[in-house]
């Protein structure tokens, strides 16, 4: 009788143990992952459809790859073996996260995805999946997998919840029109989209080499509109559509990832035109001559000017071509540098170089080093003054040459009225186009001086030359040291106490170059290579400083400016940096004055400060969500919400109060 009951009992536990493996195969473990076939249903009814789901477990640090890896990597495959009437359908994809890896960009998935298929007819379901799963190493891993899914009554199995929560991973279909331009501009239409409904938005195309993984995705909102500008792959071809996954990030930071169809877009996109972008930047580059950071470029460009007085027609033109050269290189060599920059995936903007306090200290001492030779501590070529007209014109060319090279290093901190255009424009645009737009800009910087050079009558109309030009050439020197006063500051804000100590060590070793350059063809040059060299120890030194700690009472970030926002509070948000002089001469002049501050106060308005002297990843998100690239950026958020507005580069307490008084 016993030994009936034991074999009773056996056969209800192996029925329990079949029926649980009929819902779960047998799972694929190693260290990196546990992998198993699901089914949400224990049998198979005829004619209902049911779901099976590939279900990873992943080890924390790895992870594997979407239907688009991106840049490196491999997607899941999966191999089915089906009994005759039994059918699966296509893989419903999670919607993908992006993972850096080092330079590049891939999309997968992480924690436990599952890979979901629709079937039909029952089993036996025979799977063969492999799959590549990465860390700081790539492994590629397979196994087979088995259900033995019975004709029946359909019931939910016990692994029926996992698919509820696989089906939240999945991209919802968007409410949204979308439509796809040439040049790779993906716009969605529709009720919901404001203009500060969305902050941050990505797309990942179902399919490789359609978009460029590490490319920059410019986001642009308008009434009923957003529009993504895009870095296009090989694959693109706009008259065929795209589709994908557009990940929306709203204002609190909650992310929603929709199934995006995009037909061809009919119309051009709504963005700026190459022309366009080219003819702002030209406009730009002019008038950023007028900019209150150029002062030391006035004192450069006023020497040149004085110069043509006593220079031969030939000359003041090799002079022209030399400054114009200069200007136009060191453009593309900035141009060049944002390329290889954004080739890696880095996001940068306008200035970029100012916020390390390496580069501002050696802008200084540069500066420091030209002030000096201004003021006839040392010269450079003077042994060859008297050896012919072509050394004379050589000696012109190189020297105007320099200072061509030396405007654009001290005008980049500005950012000029139409600027912003063509910077949008030229740090999202194909390499060609980027380098055309940083070429454009540096025509439009040297256009005046070409012009007074061109000029017949200019030489006429200046005094002839003489001792005041000795005297006029001194004085030029003053500008110089009063730049280095203000990039010390810089440095300070940049390094604290420890930077400026650097960059002073530096301002000394310039001097100590310069007085021995004197010491004859020999010792000079010997002894100032030296302490040339002995620079490269206070830059190693500020590059280590850590950064100064900011104020947080009134410290930009986008969920502070959310929760303000949502208590209906009105916001003025400034993006500043040390090294922006249009920033610094806008907040003396047009908020700093009682006037503006007592209507801040009249009309509660809270101010929030985003400092990007230094790199600050998250105030480069958010003027890129803009289509900004640069400082300074102005924003006012009225009360009880309502768009912001955006406020012009260059400010006045009248703009400041309009815009604040409604």
């Amino acid at each position: 009788m016993r030994m009936i009951r034991f074999l009773g009992l056996l056969f209800v536990a192996l029925l329990a143990w079949h029926s649980g493996e009929a819902a779960q195969s047998r799972g694929s473990v190693t260290k990196r992952a546990t992998v198993s076939l699901v089914s949400d249903t224990d049998a198979v009814a005829p004619g209902v459809a049911y779901r099976l789901g590939l279900r990873f477990q992943i080890a924390p640090g790895w992870h594997i790859y979407s239907q688009n890896p991106g840049d490196a990597g491999l997607p899941p495959e999966l191999e089915w073996v089906l009994p005759l009437g039994t059918g699966v359908g296509k893989i419903m994809w999670p919607a993908p996260a992006r993972q850096p890896e080092g330079p590049l960009m891939t999309y997968g998935y992480t924690g436990a995805p599952m890979l979901m298929v629709g079937a039909t007819g029952p089993g036996p379901v025979r799977l063969h999946a492999s799959w590549l799963i990465c860390s700081n190493i790539c492994v590629p891993e397979e196994a087979d997998f088995s259900l033995d899914l019975p004709q029946g009554t359909a019931a939910p199995s016990a692994e029926a919840a996992l698919f509820d929560a696989a089906d939240t991973a999945l991209p919802r279909t968007s409410p949204f029109t979308a439509s796809i331009a040439p040049g790779g501009y993906l716009t969605l239409s529709g009720a919901g989209l404001l203009p500060d409904s969305v902050r941050e938005a990505w797309f990942v195309p179902d399919q490789p080499d359609r978009v460029v993984p590490t490319g920059r995705q410019t986001l642009s909102l308008g009434a009923g509109s957003l529009t993504l500008a895009m870095r296009t792959g090989p694959e693109f071809h706009a008259d065929r559509g795209l589709n994908g996954v557009l990940t929306l990030v709203d204002a609190g930071g909650q992310q929603t990832a929709l199934a995006i169809e995009a037909v061809p877009g009919a119309a051009a996109p709504p963005a700026t035109s190459l022309w366009t972008a080219i003819g702002a930047a030209l406009l730009g580059g002019l008038i950023l001559n007028l900019m209150p950071c150029v002062f030391p470029i006035l004192a450069m460009k006023a020497m040149a000017i004085a110069r043509l007085s006593a220079e031969a027609r030939p000359v003041a033109r090799a002079h022209a071509a030399g400054y114009t050269l200069g200007v136009l290189g060191s453009f593309a060599a900035i141009g060049g540098a944002v390329i290889a920059l954004r080739a890696f995936g880095h996001q940068i903007g306008w200035g970029f170089q100012f916020q390390s306090p390496g580069f501002v200290a050696v802008t200084c001492w540069v500066l420091f080093a030209v002030g000096l030779n201004l003021s006839g501590v040392f010269e450079i070529g003077g042994g060859v003054a008297g050896l012919g007209q072509n050394l004379t014109l050589r000696r012109g060319f190189i020297g105007s040459f320099a200072s061509g090279a030396l405007a654009v290093l001290v005008a980049t901190p500005c950012t000029a009225p139409f600027m912003s255009v063509a910077l949008a424009a030229a740090l999202t645009a194909p390499a060609a186009e980027t380098m055309a737009l940083f070429l454009a800009l540096g025509l439009g910087l040297a256009a005046p001086t070409v012009l007074l050079t061109l000029l017949p009558g200019v030489a006429r109309v200046l005094p002839r030359p003489g001792r005041w030009m000795d005297v006029f050439k001194q004085a030029m020197a003053f500008p110089m040291y009063a730049a280095c006063v203000w990039l010390l500051w810089v440095v300070s804000l940049q390094a604290g106490a420890d930077g400026v100590l650097a960059a002073g060590a530096g301002l000394l070793l310039t001097g100590f170059a310069a007085w021995v350059w004197r010491f004859g063809r020999r010792t000079g040059p010997g002894l100032a290579l030296a302490a040339v060299l002995g620079m490269v120890v206070p830059v190693i030194a500020m590059s280590r400083a850590p950064a100064v700690a900011e104020s947080t009472a009134s410290a930009f970030s986008t969920e502070r400016l959310s929760a303000l926002r949502a208590e209906g509070r009105p916001v003025f948000v400034n993006l500043t940096a040390a090294w922006c002089v249009t920033c610094l001469v806008n907040e003396r002049i047009a908020l700093s004055p009682d006037v503006v501050q007592q209507a801040f106060a009249a009309k509660g308005v809270v101010t929030l400060t985003g400092d990007w002297t230094r790199r600050n990843p998250a105030i480069s998100d958010f003027l890129a969500s803009r289509g900004r690239d640069g400082v300074p950026l102005y924003l006012f958020y009225p009360a009880g919400g309502g768009p912001a507005v955006e406020l012009p580069q260059i400010l006045t307490p009248g703009v400041v109060l309009a815009a604040v008084n409604g």
